[in-house]
């Protein structure tokens, strides 16, 4: 009940930003559009969900260190797209980041500090691109660069309860689950 009610409580922040926005004037489009984008996505969900996932295995620091490097990156990488500059390979980077965030989710990879912060900084420079760059016309990119950090950051939450939830009998599954996730991404480099 209590993973419910922490679910629900996500859910509501998710949407706060886009009640702001709820009356004529405001630019509640650009809030909706940065929310979807990231939830709609099938790249870039796993991404989302696997980085609460492995934050999840972390201890310490990188617990919370992990989502918060992910999210600050992507902004930047937003800002970016935001520009119009892209990486060379983006979308390979994005399939390559599902199936390697997915493959230290598998085997539970606990790198130091700096390595495992360094690796989320690079996975999220090229989906904050992407996001960037797939700004609607006519959106405020303030409004949806809210909802595309809204969406992330609740994936991460997500993730990471979901993981940290399970009972102890149930830990496997979230290997499983990285598993599949690096099994997609490698099916999405291989299209």
């Amino acid at each position: 009940m209590n993973l419910q009610k922490n679910f629900a409580f996500a859910f509501a922040l998710l949407l706060s930003p886009a009640l702001a926005f709820a009356h004529p004037g405001h630019d509640h489009a650009g809030v909706m559009s940065g929310i979807t984008h990231p939830v709609l996505g099938l790249d870039h969900l796993l991404a989302m969900l696997a980085v609460g996932l492995w934050a999840s295995q972390q201890q310490g620091k990188a617990r919370l260190a992990l989502p918060l490097t992910f999210v600050a990156t992507m902004l930047i990488g937003g800002l970016l797209g935001f520009a119009g500059i892209q990486l060379p390979l983006m979308e390979t980077g994005i399939a390559g980041s599902v199936l390697a965030l997915g493959l230290l989710v598998a085997l539970a990879v606990r790198p130091p500090l700096p390595l495992a912060a360094g690796l989320t900084a690079l996975f999220a420079l090229s989906h904050g691109m992407a996001h960037g760059l797939e700004l609607p016309e006519l959106a405020s990119p303030w409004g949806y660069a809210v909802g595309f950090i809204a969406a992330t950051a609740f994936l991460h939450a997500a993730g990471y309860l979901v993981a940290r939830n399970l009972p102890q009998a149930a830990a496997p599954l979230i290997r499983i689950a990285g598993a599949a996730s690096a099994l997609t991404g490698a099916w999405l480099l291989a299209g």
